[in-house]
């Protein structure tokens, strides 16, 4: 890791543009008299609801990834023998009686 960020997905910034306008227009609007008490809540539930908005896409393109990435690398299998083992098997009757 050489400490510079990586950046966001794109998956990711369309997922939480929403909520970050929703957050950005709750703070636009907010006075002095009214930043603390029901702001404060409104401000906590859209920041949690785009946490969780992110972390869903995240986990959503891990598992794409997992599923993409452990297909690719499972070897095919390899060319089953017949099961004669190469020569055709001379035909014999049956003891065994039908009725």
């Amino acid at each position: 890791m050489n400490g510079c960020p990586t950046p966001a997905p794109p998956a990711l910034l369309h997922a939480v543009a929403g909520d970050l306008r929703h957050l950005a227009e709750q703070l636009a609007t907010t006075t002095d008299r009214t930043i603390f008490g029901a702001n404060e809540f409104a401000v906590r539930d859209i920041a949690l609801g785009l946490a969780a908005n992110a972390l869903q896409v995240a986990l959503d393109d891990r598992a794409k990834k997992v599923a993409t990435g452990a297909a690719a690398r499972v070897p095919p299998a390899p060319a089953r023998p017949s099961s004669s083992g190469g020569s055709p098997a001379p035909s014999s009757p049956s003891s065994a009686t039908c009725g």
